[in-house]
């Protein structure tokens, strides 16, 4: 008799990885003995600290909330929805679970036996990659902590590029610094002082390694004085060691180094501990063999010479991003990353102009990025948005001083152009003399703009008030923010106008829940998702921030966070604001990466029902918050 239950499930297991390379039968297998739970919304799963499952589970229908517990706080990680896997932490470690699985709404959700899935694991390579890259994409996590409490950095980085495979071999050092176990702390001290070296192996007369010896080893027993100099390394040293045979590979690698909290794994000959050791693995040596991790790239960003090579970095920028994407990690994760890779090109571009220049700036100024750089929401290359604020000078110097700032603005705009960021078509740029002024000038433009409101004023204040010092003096660009927020609360038909232009973005559903396209122009039938839908998510945090005189919170994603805290009542639609901006703005850039555009404008007809299903739930909150703002500044009347 067949199981219908069963082929249903495989119907939708075999839609998404790794399920998508078994064979059928082999799925078919799994799927009869998977579990169909229904979850309310806000019923957990799981929570944070309790023993693992003996199941791992993939998304039905609606989203489970991963969340982590930071002082009593339960801190939003990421969301699964349809075809997501969570609860990997049996299928790796088998130890006690690291966050909360929460229904965001009601779901339905497959729990998989772990012990049907885990020969599978052993037979096929693909679905070995997909689960370690899986877990250590949510083990690397900014949220993510060790079992001794202590925050993980980005030290050792998930794979990021396609030609390099997590399963292919890494080099390792092969003279590793050793020493014998008669040896006292200080000589070996000594010895890695001048071998330059921040460990030793010890090693018995075979060289079998016994233990390891850190510098964090010595500062945390021998400079708090636990531990006498004179004391024998045997005393102090990590033991055993991990050991490794020689073709050990990168996702090895990175498990081994996550799942014991440790900085070296010991490669000896036959890779246990009862053979020579010949040679060692640092967390450092996995990160340099990633040509394009972020610290390896922030890194070299700043040595470069020439903006060719900029270029160049950037290129290897778009190759991480498209990897982070195919491995789904979180949407903050992402733009924190991406941003400050950015950041850290655009202030080497303008320190080479600098260089460039025939003499010193005379006098301090401050560079400002705007609109999405400002907001570190910018993943996709698209058109830049900059500006220059200068120390006021006498008026007989004005014009001499704006020259050179503008002569320097032009090297910067045209660097940023050579390396990848196209020129602004409506020249909102530092080269533009109207965005290149001093202090007093811009202060002077900002209560206009507040004071006297337009439309072409309401337009550019929602560019220009999400503005990011990258350069230079930054008390001009916190002397700007005051000027906007004391000027928010002089004029309350300033926020008015702002909140009318939110309200008045056309909508991205119709009467009957169809996706409203555009009907004419060089976009035809296409349905453009930054105005229809980000825009609205973007204005109301803008709004909503400076209402509340949030200083310093850009970023649309923490903005609905601060708010969340601010006005409790609102918390829940704030939440879902966030979640829906998270998933737009991914779902924006994986269409541009896929069609090599801004991913702006996309034709429904090459997405899938799912895609369809997931856009709508973003527009759920759209009309909630443009009710918020309606009510809050009185907007009807206004309209």
């Amino acid at each position: 008799m067949k199981n219908t239950i069963a082929e249903r499930i495989q119907d939708f297991l075999k839609q998404f990885p790794p399920f998508d390379v078994l064979q059928k039968e082999e799925l078919l297998s799994i799927s009869s003995q998977v579990r169909v739970l229904y979850v309310e919304k806000g019923e957990s799963i799981f929570t944070q600290d309790m023993p693992c499952h003996d199941e791992f589970y993939s998304v039905r229908e609606g989203a489970i909330g991963l969340y982590r517990n930071v002082d009593n706080d339960q801190n939003l990680v990421d969301i699964c929805d349809a075809g997501d896997l969570f609860g990997l932490r049996i299928m790796i470690i088998k130890k006690n679970y690291r966050m909360s699985a929460i229904a965001d709404e009601e779901s339905i959700v497959y729990a998989i036996p772990s012990y049907v899935f885990e020969p599978f694991i052993q037979e096929n390579k693909e679905v070995n990659k997909f689960l370690l890259g899986t877990f250590a994409s949510h083990a690397r996590h900014d949220y993510t902590e060790t079992e001794k409490g202590q925050r993980i950095d980005n030290r050792i980085a998930i794979e990021t590029t396609k030609d390099l495979s997590a399963l292919r071999t890494i080099s390792y050092r092969k003279k590793p610094t050793t020493c014998s176990p008669k040896d006292t702390v200080e000589d070996i001290a000594k010895k890695m002082t001048k071998k330059n070296t921040t460990y030793t192996v010890v090693v018995n007369a075979h060289k079998h390694p016994l233990g390891i010896l850190t510098d964090t080893d010595l500062r945390a027993k021998i400079t708090t004085g636990l531990y006498p100099l004179t004391s024998v390394v045997t005393e102090i040293m990590n033991s055993p060691v991990i050991t490794y045979a020689k073709k050990l590979t990168v996702a090895e690698a990175q498990i081994a180094l996550i799942r014991h909290n440790i900085s070296h794994l010991c490669i000896t000959k036959d890779g246990t501990r009862n053979s020579k050791l010949i040679g060692i693995l640092s967390d450092h040596d996995l990160l340099v063999s990633f040509g394009n991790n972020p610290s390896v790239l922030i890194k070299e960003a700043k040595k470069v010479k020439k903006l060719q090579k900029l270029r160049y970095i950037r290129r290897q920028v778009e190759k991480l991003l498209e990897t982070y994407l195919e491995q789904d990690i979180p949407t903050p994760h992402i733009l924190n990353i991406i941003s400050e890779i950015n950041v850290a090109l655009m202030m080497r571009v303008i320190a080479l102009s600098l260089k460039e220049m025939p003499s010193p700036p005379p006098t301090k100024f401050s560079f400002l990025v705007l609109g999405s750089q400002g907001r570190n929401e910018q993943l996709l290359l698209t058109d830049q948005d900059n500006a220059i604020v200068f120390e006021d000078v006498e008026e007989k110097e004005y014009e001499v001083t704006q020259r050179y700032f503008l002569a320097l603005a032009n090297k910067i705009t045209k660097g940023f152009h050579t390396i990848g960021f196209e020129y602004c078509p409506a020249e909102m740029m530092a080269s533009n003399p109207r965005w290149c002024m001093s202090i007093s000038k811009w202060e002077s433009q900002f209560r206009d703009w507040m004071t006297t409101p337009t439309q072409e004023s309401t337009l550019l204040s929602s560019i220009f008030f999400d503005f990011q010092h990258i350069y230079g003096d930054t008390f001009m660009a916190d002397q700007l923010s005051d000027v906007v927020f004391e000027g928010v609360h002089k004029s309350n038909r300033f926020l008015s106008l702002l909140g009318v232009s939110a309200l008045q973005k056309p909508s991205p559903l119709g009467f009957f829940k169809q996706f409203l396209i555009e009907q004419n122009g060089e976009h035809k039938d296409t349905f453009d998702i930054k105005t229809r839908a980000m825009m609205v998510l973007i204005d109301a945090a803008r709004i909503l921030t400076l209402y509340h005189s949030l200083k310093g919170v850009n970023n649309t994603v923490l903005r609905y966070q601060k708010l969340g805290e601010l006005e409790p009542n609102n918390r829940e639609l704030f939440e879902s604001c966030a979640k829906a901006f998270r998933v737009l703005i991914k779902f924006k850039t994986r269409q541009g990466i896929l069609h090599n555009d801004s991913g702006r404008f996309i034709r429904l007809n090459t997405l899938d029902k799912k895609d369809k299903l997931r856009l709508k739930r973003c527009f759920r909150p759209i009309r909630d918050i443009q009710e918020v703002l309606s009510i809050r500044f009185q907007l009807k009347s206004l309209m």
